[in-house]
């Protein structure tokens, strides 16, 4: 099997089952992402997937297809599509710079893969782990993150829960109270120079990663990865030119449509879909390449460089935006 970096992640095509998640999906094909949670194994590839119901304030919106798919289809045996592992997000091998791996909620599954392979490979490098979640309802990993704590010295585990259950007991269930912050860094880590490598939900990624460039950690020791769209501005990265807004036409050759792009969606992918166009996509945050489409003609902008190596002649949807009038394969 393809070798991979730990921190990098799988890209699967799934056919979804009748029932997965509503009679609507029966049948309809998506592409998703899932971070490697393991370290690098010839002979195996180990993913952590969270089933996502429907949010508890809005009964009415469907449950997270992938993901039901996986817990109530997915069986030992079955055959799935997947590519080879990918993405520039991965763990530096230099065992002289202390780690600091931040996850927040099923952001800890990058760095699962990271600890473990510095445990097997590294025993010795120094490696502080900040998991921020709500709650113990929530712990994923959590006796095996306290076994290796226990057993490896040079493991820090720092669990913070932003609203602890009356049940949890801190000391036993998490260490701190509140939200994974540079305040705590400040009180936890020692003085001198590491690499962080930070992965959560937009929230934590728009508010921790540039408050640690403003702590002073410098931009090239700062490494992170979305799950989801998230805008991370660093303090003093350029800004970008802003795109054209109004009265831009985008042709999408496959479809056989012509729309104007008047400014009000986010991305490309966006404008597709809010206007009925299927375009294959996965992590919509420029990351896995699933919705790189073929660009006939014109350019597109992009607000960050993407993760993902687009090939000459393509651009990608999910994160782009018009510069000038578009001609697109899809």
């Amino acid at each position: 099997m393809p070798a991979f970096r730990p921190g990098q992640f799988l890209t699967f095509s799934l056919d979804l089952a009748a029932g997965a998640a509503g009679e609507e999906s029966a049948g309809r094909a998506i592409t998703r992402c899932y971070s490697l949670s393991d370290r690098p194994d010839p002979a195996q590839y180990r993913v952590t997937i969270k089933r996502v119901p429907a949010p508890p304030d809005h009964p009415e919106f469907l449950p997270g297809l992938s993901s039901n798919h996986f817990h109530d289809h997915v069986r030992a045996g079955d055959v799935l599509r997947v590519k080879a592992p990918s993405g520039h997000f991965f763990i530096d091998p230099d065992p002289s710079i202390p780690v600091v791996l931040i996850g927040g909620g099923i952001g800890i599954t990058p760095m699962m893969s990271m600890l473990r392979w510095c445990i097997a490979n590294q025993p010795q490098r120094s490696v502080h782990l900040f998991y921020g979640l709500r709650n113990s309802d929530e712990h994923a990993f959590k006796s095996g993150l306290e076994e290796m704590a226990a057993l490896h010295p040079a493991l820090r585990l720092h669990v913070v829960y932003s609203r602890p259950l009356a049940a949890d007991v801190p000391g036993r269930d998490h260490r701190h109270a509140g939200h994974v912050d540079v305040e705590l860094m400040r009180q936890t880590l020692p003085h001198g120079r590491h690499r962080f490598y930070v992965c959560g939900p937009p929230a934590m990624m728009q508010t921790l990663v540039p408050a640690l460039a403003a702590w002073g950690v410098p931009v090239a020791d700062i490494h992170y990865e979305a799950f989801g769209p998230a805008t991370v501005k660093l303090p003093g990265a350029p800004e970008p030119a802003a795109p054209v807004a109004t009265g831009v036409e985008v042709k999408f050759q496959r479809s056989g449509r012509t729309l104007v792009w008047t400014g009000q969606d986010a991305s490309l992918l966006d404008f597709a879909e809010r206007h009925g166009l299927e375009v294959e996509s996965g992590c919509r945050s420029g990351g896995c390449g699933s919705c790189e489409t073929r660009l006939l003609d014109g350019s597109v902008q992009y607000e960050h460089t993407p993760d993902h190596d687009v090939a000459a002649g393509h651009c990608l949807l999910c994160v782009g935006r018009p510069a000038t009038p578009l001609v697109l394969e899809a």
